[in-house]
């Protein structure tokens, strides 16, 4: 950090970011003095201090209450970034007082949680009792912006195309299949071209998921449409459907083999020869090196033997 750059961090005032960002969540300086319990003439003069040292407006003032000016929608995606880290880091620390070493933050899509995390978070926590980690089940493209603006430590998916910003190492393959219920035309099969389940009914998961987008993306390329009759949000449910006859669907093959034991006893999996059927299940980040040592850790546990060699690797 450079000297100008350490006198601008001790000028900026934690309290006058807390009150500003209270002010454009409330649109109004006498409401955010209600909510903080501070007269209104005393945030006033600390936002004019604040645009003094940063030296330009942050707010148009009006009868009607406060806008955000540029400078100022920049200052208040800062603002929350900061006070959010702050927040996340007295947690962690008291988290240390209560004698937890270690604290990683896991956003991961629905694949991986199905099929991989339980048994390796598992082996991961017995060894490591003193970590702890916390883990949010998200959209492919929902845990790469969870990564991207901090909110998360470490992420675990399928990584969506324009993600290059963000450092990955292979976790695992996973590998989608077609489900129908025993006795489907299908069935009788082995391997076909997603191409060739179009004329049936589909169900589907969420539009954004990296499967749904996948599959759309093969109807458009052999220029035909997905007759889907309903959208679900998780492969349990998919399997639910689809053993009721509302049509047939796409899901990870291992994750279909651990739900055969109980809901998907009456399906089954024919192979898909489309490319796009062989996937990367990837660790994120964005700077492997700079996490915290529990999230190393972590990562060093989770990712596959030939990481090393992964062209795609940090």
């Amino acid at each position: 950090m450079t000297s100008s750059e350490r006198s601008f961090a001790r000028r900026i005032d934690l309290t006058s970011l807390q009150l500003f960002v209270a002010v454009c969540e409330l649109g109004s300086i006498g409401r955010a003095a209600e909510r903080e319990f501070i007269a209104a003439s005393a945030i006033s003069k600390r936002l004019s201090d604040l645009e003094a040292t940063l030296g330009t407006p942050l707010l148009y003032r009006h009868a009607r209450g406060v806008d955000l000016t540029p400078a100022g929608e920049s200052l208040l995606h800062h603002a929350r970034s900061v006070l959010y880290s702050l927040e996340k880091m007295q947690g962690e620390l008291s988290e240390y007082a209560e004698g937890v070493r270690g604290h990683v933050r896991v956003h991961a899509n629905i694949s991986a949680i199905v099929q991989f995390l339980p048994e390796d978070l598992g082996a991961f926590t017995r060894e490591h009792d003193a970590i702890k980690i916390d883990l949010e089940e998200h959209l492919s493209s929902e845990v790469v912006r969870a990564v991207h603006e901090g909110a998360a430590d470490l992420g675990i998916c399928h990584m969506p195309e324009g993600a290059n910003e963000l450092q990955s190492l292979l976790y695992r393959h996973d590998t989608l299949v077609l489900i129908a219920p025993a006795g489907h035309p299908l069935t009788e099969r082995r391997a076909i071209d997603f191409a060739d389940s179009l004329a049936f009914d589909h169900v589907g998961l969420h539009t954004n998921s990296s499967i749904y987008v996948a599959m759309h993306q093969a109807a458009l390329d052999a220029g035909r449409s997905i007759k889907l009759r309903i959208h679900v949000t998780g492969l349990d449910a998919m399997c639910r459907m689809i053993e009721n006859g509302l049509g047939i669907g796409v899901m990870p093959l291992r994750a279909f083999e651990l739900m055969q034991g109980g809901i998907g006893r009456g399906l089954r999996s024919i192979a898909l020869d489309d490319a796009w059927a062989a996937r990367e299940i990837r660790l994120v980040a964005r700077d492997f090196s700079t996490l915290p040592v529990a999230a190393r850790m972590l990562v060093k546990h989770l990712q596959a033997p030939d990481a090393a060699a992964d062209p795609l690797a940090a």
